[in-house]
């Protein structure tokens, strides 16, 4: 396996030059970043991720303020209370992606968010207390706790919402496999502790956070 420098190098070299790789490299929020958005934008976020799986984003996006609207704001706790009347009337609702298995998810996913709140005191609060070192924890808890927040949808909903760890695109595993630390795409847990541990040395390495070690590998094949 590499250092983190010499493929920070291969990246940069790809993408012309240290000054031009380090502006692609955006910081994940401070824990005070996190602390301090309200717990609805975290359920938005979340929704956002799992009606992009399988769908085209630019038409969930250009759909959101409908989202928005039909979610009361997502507030956690009106919608964790959606009653079958309230499901049937958003799957009929031409504001958002009528999809009856994902509208549920989202009124699922409150509830989730909503036990986070009473353990953690916010779903902010949880995130920014979350050790880096043990970001496939939880990758694990978004799966097993949540709803459709298995494989890359729960990766690009701590992404989007701004939390330190990594994303496992097709480019980022490209390079984890070229640095012999697995052999396909990780799926199990002891090829995600593998994973795990390659992020963990080069964050030791270098000083990075996960999010810029991700892009940097990401940069280095794709």
């Amino acid at each position: 396996m590499r250092k983190f420098e010499e493929i920070f190098e291969i990246s940069a070299e790809r993408r012309g030059g240290h000054s031009a790789l380090n502006a692609l490299l955006k910081p994940p929020l401070t824990s005070q970043e996190l602390v301090a958005r309200s717990d609805d934008r975290f359920l938005s976020t979340m929704s956002k991720c799992v009606f992009n799986s399988g769908f085209n984003w630019k038409v969930v996006e250009a759909k959101w303020p409908g989202f928005e609207a039909a979610f009361e704001g997502f507030d956690l706790g009106v919608v964790a209370m959606f009653n079958d009347d309230d499901l049937a009337r958003l799957v009929s609702d031409p504001r958002i992606v009528r999809h009856g298995a994902k509208i549920r998810a989202v009124q699922e996913n409150a509830q989730f968010l909503i036990r986070q709140v009473r353990a953690h005191g916010s779903v902010g609060r949880w995130l920014a207390d979350w050790p880096q070192e043990a970001f496939v924890d939880l990758l694990e808890v978004l799966k097993k706790e949540g709803s459709r927040l298995g494989g890359n949808t729960g990766q690009y909903f701590l992404r989007f919402a701004g939390v330190d760890g990594f994303i496992l695109s097709q480019d980022v595993v490209a390079r984890l496999i070229a640095e012999g630390v697995v052999e396909k795409a990780p799926t199990s847990k002891t090829a995600l502790r593998q994973v795990q541990n390659a992020f963990n040395i080069w964050a030791s390495e270098s000083g990075r956070s996960l999010t810029e070690i991700s892009r940097v590998l990401a940069m280095s094949t794709g």
